[in-house]
């Protein structure tokens, strides 16, 4: 069985480093708002070409932090992406703020620009995007928009760390940038994790006081914050991968780009590829009608696939207020998409055995 993912075999290459930095981390009796934090987000800053970086104990609340900080009235209307992990909302709805969901494009699957200005009245505050299955979304194309509205942006880049668009990173465009360091995204952790990523030294400085109890100063509260930081360990951990992000996303765009030019099955739909060098490749979306067939016939010769997602948020019983809402395209993707196995570690031999694989599906 090839599988969709083996965390022991991406982290393999980087054990003894690892190893060496958790011993590090141990001994120095420091566990939580230390030197390896702050070595990893100057580090992490410098990579996303950003002025700030802030840790966060993970992605969820990076976007959490984030709407904290920007003090948005509490009647305000957040737009997201109909088509996105729930993390990407939850932290709109825990602030009292109100979602407005927007349907994606139909070729990339992500927040359609031309469906956002539709949208917006006079209580929209911000627009939330996602860069989601490792694609930037059209950002200046949003920013123009966001800009004639007087609205802020804030991206959830959760799946594309190394992604860039018009060739700067995903982590300098927006208002600010939440990444999550979960163990399977292309900079995982060990861990849950994760980071926020603006230019903007103000916003920046209050979310630091916002992570940590509302404090910089000890016993001293600013504000009335959460618990919510990168911790030391996951930090150092962080600091050993990061060198090797750019090989690893290297050979992700590979993988994808034999896909792009290999797979050949009727009724499949695959991702955009026209930009392979820029996209971080995080999964390998595909779509068919059949769903179920599809996997059942991919597991039963040694293809192990995962559906990234089942289900629609406005379907979910967390936002059964929803539940009405007509969004077919978002219903429809959620209904056909499968995502191939797609990481550092695949083999050309199992890369060319899951393409015949897959274009042995019209055949049986």
């Amino acid at each position: 069985m090839i599988p969709f993912l083996d965390l022991n075999q991406v982290n393999a290459p980087y054990l003894q480093a690892i190893e060496d930095a958790s011993l590090r981390v141990i001994r120095s009796g420091w566990y939580i708002l230390g030197n390896e934090l702050k070595t990893f987000e100057k580090a992490f800053a410098a990579y996303c070409e950003a002025e700030h970086c802030v840790g966060t104990a993970n992605g969820l609340d990076a976007i959490t932090l984030i709407l904290m900080a920007m003090d948005l009235p509490k009647d305000s209307e957040i737009i997201v992406p109909a088509n996105t992990y729930i993390a990407s909302v939850l932290p709109v709805s825990y602030l009292h703020l109100t979602p407005v969901f927007v349907e994606p494009d139909p070729q990339t699957m992500l927040i359609d620009p031309a469906l956002i200005e539709q949208a917006i009245t006079p209580r929209t505050k911000a627009i939330i995007t996602v860069d989601l299955y490792g694609r930037s979304c059209e950002i200046a194309d949003i920013l123009d928009l966001a800009k004639k509205y007087s609205l802020k942006v804030i991206t959830d880049a959760a799946q594309a760390h190394g992604a860039t668009h018009a060739g700067r990173k995903v982590g300098t465009w927006a208002d600010a940038t939440a990444f999550s360091f979960y163990p399977t995204k292309n900079l995982g952790a060990l861990g849950d994790a994760g980071a926020i990523t603006t230019n903007d030294a103000a916003l920046a400085e209050k979310i630091r006081y916002l992570r940590n109890y509302g404090s910089v100063i000890r016993y001293q509260n600013e504000y009335q914050g959460v618990n919510s930081r990168l911790d030391e360990m996951q930090a150092a951990i962080l600091s050993v991968k990061l060198p090797y992000l750019d090989p690893e996303n290297a050979r992700r765009r590979e993988i994808a780009g034999r896909y792009l030019r290999e797979l050949q099955c009727s009724d499949l739909t695959l991702p955009p590829g026209d930009r392979l060098s820029e996209d971080a490749w995080h999964l390998f979306v595909v779509r068919h009608p059949r769903r179920s067939e599809f996997i059942a016939f991919l597991d039963a010769h040694g293809v192990q696939t995962n559906v990234h997602y089942p289900q629609p948020i406005h379907k979910q019983l967390a936002y059964k207020e929803f539940k009405d809402l007509h969004l077919p395209l978002t219903e429809q993707i959620h209904k056909q998409v499968i995502s191939l196995p797609l990481n550092p570690v695949l083999t050309d031999h199992e890369v060319a055995y899951i393409i015949q694989t897959v274009n042995q599906f019209d055949r049986q």
